[in-house]
């Protein structure tokens, strides 16, 4: 029987777990997304750090594919994403002690960041699902819109303050004891998110039969099949295969951006953190107008809209090297980016039902995931075929903006089952 909670618990819900994405996000920009940065300063390559942007986020989507099985044992959604939480805040400690020890070996870095990744994504399907119960379905567009916009003013501001003690660190020879202070605050924001889950309440336990995919990790492959099979026949499956042939484009460029900025165009942390900060701050001042938009023409339209802005925007970075330039472009990028990441939270919840969105998000992660890792694994190759040097980057963001333009027929697919 379904609990209905009252108006003021409601309410304290949203407010709780809007406080979560404030920390989480926190803890994106100053630890996330500094990752590559780290991986460099420590003496690797480019390769090595789109490796890092990638190779991870394939183990964490193998290691989420336990989720539905886990959430049916432990009969709520709420105690796995807690438990998924704490562990990735647990994860910044080696990136700590590798920071102020001032070495660390590649496979040791691979291993951190993927339990980061692995932690994350095992809780996002639950998180969703959770969600999903929890907003009521007519407050969904509004709310999430204003959570998104708080979130990117959190990772803003998280990679703001990572810019600057990365600056102050390198300005006195102390580089990697920054990085490993920003990985301190990181791990405390995930914390102080992970307590922020803990105050919020699950309106009803899971039901273990309508989760999606609730089998036994040896049964896994099985379950999988068959719901990609499900999937084929609806319009999910549609957006799934649509979103993970986007991203693969999207990421033979995307793991690439930071070292070519700090090392190709040489650029200090300083100047790294006001060109990839204004996207941030660009996402969360248009959220309220995208959020409106969406709201008038549906989550698909929109979609559509941003996906076709984003196609060309990496070779906006190939005519110009200044600074000034670069923050345009990023305030383009950034604002067509929110688009597109509110629509796909939106359609994952318009288009799915409460049954099957676990396991659809589930098998998404995994999709994701390859298409990341394969994406960036064919940027690095090329990269170092053509010599690692500017025009050899410029070729990788040529083919990105190409592949993307290649999904079209898909997205025009997309638009079609959904009309």
């Amino acid at each position: 029987m379904q609990t209905i909670l009252p108006r003021g618990a409601l309410r304290r819900d949203l407010w709780v777990t809007t406080a979560d994405a404030a920390a989480y996000s926190v803890m994106v920009g100053c630890g996330e997304t500094y990752l590559p940065a780290f991986t460099l300063a420590l003496g690797f390559g480019p390769v090595a750090a789109g490796l890092m942007a990638s190779v991870p986020i394939l183990v964490g989507a193998l290691v989420q594919l336990v989720t539905p099985y886990a959430v049916r044992r432990l009969g709520s959604n709420r105690v796995w994403v807690i438990g998924s939480t704490a562990l990735q805040a647990a994860s910044f400690v080696p990136l700590i002690w590798w920071g102020l020890r001032g070495s660390a070996a590649l496979w040791q870095l691979l291993l951190a960041a993927s339990v980061y990744w692995a932690a994350g994504m095992a809780g996002a399907p639950a998180w969703n699902a959770w969600m999903g119960r929890l907003v009521p379905r007519h407050m969904r567009t509004p709310y999430f819109a204003q959570r998104n916009r708080l979130g990117q003013f959190g990772v803003f501001f998280g990679f703001v303050i990572g810019g600057l003690v990365l600056q102050f660190g390198e300005s006195r020879g102390a580089t990697l004891i920054a990085f490993a202070a920003l990985f301190a605050l990181a791990g405390v924001s995930r914390l102080l998110s992970t307590a922020c889950l803990v105050a919020c309440r699950e309106p009803r336990p899971p039901v273990a039969a309508a989760e999606g995919l609730p089998a036994p990790p040896a049964r896994l492959p099985a379950k999988l099949a068959a719901a990609l099979r499900g999937m084929a026949a609806k319009p999910a499956g549609t957006l799934v295969a649509f979103l993970c042939c986007f991203m693969f484009g999207a990421h033979v460029a995307g793991p690439y951006f930071t070292p070519y900025m700090l090392r190709e165009l040489g650029f200090s942390y300083h100047a790294f953190m006001l060109v990839f900060a204004t996207a941030f701050l660009a996402k969360a001042i248009v959220l309220p107008a995208v959020g409106r938009l969406a709201a008038r023409t549906g989550s698909v339209r929109l979609l559509g809209w941003a996906c076709l802005a984003i196609m060309p925007l990496t070779l906006l970075w190939l005519p110009f090297a200044e600074i000034g330039y670069l923050i345009g472009v990023q305030i383009v990028a950034g604002s067509c980016w929110a688009a597109y990441e509110l629509a796909v939270a939106l359609l994952f919840f318009d288009m799915v039902d409460d049954r099957d969105r676990t396991g659809v998000i589930t098998v998404y992660n995994l999709g994701l995931a390859i298409a990341t890792v394969a994406g960036a694994a064919c940027g690095g190759l090329l990269l170092r075929a053509l010599g690692e040097d500017r025009r050899a980057y410029a070729a990788v963001f040529v083919v990105s903006c190409l592949l993307r333009l290649a999904t079209l027929p898909l997205l025009r697919r997309l638009q079609r089952r959904t009309a």
